[in-house]
Order: C-alpha cells, then structure tokens, then sequence
C-alpha cells in the first residue's frame, strides 16, 4: 500500500490548486513561491505523476491534478470540521435550578458534580425551599416541586412517584423486626403531608393497633432523616431519600413493605428558548438518576 504524501505538502497542494497560482498559496500559506514549488515537486514526485501544467502565467491542474484536488479538499474540509465540533470551546451557560429542600440536599446535591462532568458548558445554580406551587421568581429556569402536577404551568413533565419506606435507627431495627408491634409504642415522627402513609403502612405490616400520637412533625423528608439519624424515632420516607442514610449506616429499613408516595416529583420548566436545549440536557440528566 503506497505512504500517504506528507501533509503539508498535500496542504500546499489544495490551496495551489484553489488559486491556481503558487504566488497566491505561497501568500495564504506564508511561505515564498519556491518554496510552495518544491513542495509541489516532491509531492508529484512521491506520487510518480504531474499535477499542474506550468504555464508563461500560473499553473493549471492536470486531469490527474483536477481529480486529486476533490478528495484532498474534501478531506481537509472534514478535518476542520471535526476538529471544531469536537475541540471548539463551548459558550458557557448558567441554569438556576430550584428545588425542594429534601430532593436538592439528599439527590441533586451528591450528585450534580456528575453533570458537571457531563457538561461542563452549564453551570449549575441551585437553591431550595420548603413547599413550591409556582415559577413566581423570574430568575428561575427550573422547578423541581413535590404535588399532583396539577399546577398554571404549561411545561410541567414527571419525575415518578418513587415508593416509600419506614426506616429508623439500625439499634431499632432488630428489635421491630423481631416484634413489629413495638411500633404502637414508637416515637412516630410524621412529614406534613403524608400523615395518611401511617395507617396504611400499619395495615401492611398486619397491625390491628391504632397509630401512636406523632412524636414530632416535620416539613420535609430531610428534617424527619436527620432527626431519626440521632438515635430516636421512626419515619416513612421516600426510597430516594433514605438510600443515602442506609447506605451510610445511619438508619436501616426494618420491614420489606413499601407504599407508593401520595403524590411525585416534577420538573417545571421556563418557557424560556434561550435555555430550551440546556434545560432539556438538565432533564434528561436528571430522569437518568431517579429512575
């Protein structure tokens, strides 16, 4: 298989060939005529073949020189090409993302340096509240809110229901495990909202008991973990937020049975253009982890 001729001779070659003038390519190459004339030597001397017809005024290409022009053209063009889509810098881009206090600490915030890995091009700016049920702050791109989605927003796309586990501390686990209807006596530490979550899990684990008083409500999944974490109470908490304590070793889940979450997580969007395409990589990023 014949040595591909050098590749500055074939640059010198294309541009020669596009002015039909070696004066001309020596100009756009900075390189003197002579110069652009020997590398044209030795490329038609590699390549056993004349390549341009040298005239009293110029150059012209051979029928060999016209056909061997496409293709080296052609290949240079694909190169640049390649090369600015693969290794251009990227247009730094800023997304204000918005979440509920649990989701942003417990899933977004261990996780976002995976996304910035991803695209480093979008940064993300995060912040979290309580309770959401609108975009009302204009410098918000993205809403991840807990409800029925049933909100005045037109782009609203789910991020699943996610199932619900009772976890508490591992010292506590054995001991329900062993004896489930220790929870009639247990320090039930209830997130507002779900209270209802009590006596259905209750009628899983088979309790014919009532539920004990609530030991101490809290707003969010985080509040009633990290409360559990410190040695006292039992909570029913979402599957995507407990996994970090369990892992960990801070709380265990004593029982198998799970109960589908009252209402899901959502992604709302500003109809915003200037950010649709960072938004939906944001979103596609995200359903990635959660499912």
């Amino acid at each position: 298989m014949r040595r591909l001729p050098h590749v500055n001779w074939l640059r010198t070659f294309e541009a020669a060939a596009r002015h039909s003038s070696f004066a001309a390519a020596a100009d756009e190459l900075l390189l003197t005529p002579a110069a652009v004339s020997q590398q044209i030597k030795l490329l038609e001397e590699t390549l056993e073949m004349k390549l341009f017809k040298r005239l009293p005024k110029g150059v012209e290409l051979t029928d060999i020189g016209q056909a061997y022009a496409q293709p080296v053209r052609a290949s240079f063009h694909d190169l640049k090409t390649a090369t600015d889509d693969l290794f251009k810098p990227k247009t730094k881009t800023s997304l204000r993302v918005r979440a509920s206090i649990s989701f942003g600490v417990l899933v977004l915030a261990p996780r976002l340096h995976e996304f910035r890995a991803l695209h480093p091009e979008i940064d993300i700016v995060l912040s979290t509240i309580v309770w959401s049920d609108r975009m009302s702050d204009a410098t918000i791109d993205v809403d991840i809110r807990y409800g029925a989605g049933d909100w005045p927003e037109q782009d609203i796309w789910p991020l699943g229901k996610g199932q619900a586990t009772l976890v508490c501390n591992p010292n506590d686990a054995a001991l329900f495990q062993r004896d489930p209807s220790r929870l009639k006596d247990a320090d039930i530490v209830p997130i507002i909202g779900s209270e209802n979550d009590w006596p259905l899990m209750f009628q899983q684990l088979g309790l014919d008991c009532p539920v004990p008083q609530p030991w101490m409500p809290v707003d969010s999944s985080l509040l009633a973990l990290e409360s559990i974490a410190t040695g006292r109470g039992v909570a029913i908490v979402n599957k995507m937020f407990s996994k970090g304590h369990i892992k960990r070793g801070l709380l265990a889940t004593p029982f198998e049975q799970t109960l589908k979450t009252q209402n899901g997580f959502y992604f709302v969007a500003h109809p915003d253009p200037k950010k649709r395409q960072q938004i939906m990589i944001f979103y596609d990023w995200l359903t990635s982890i959660t499912v």
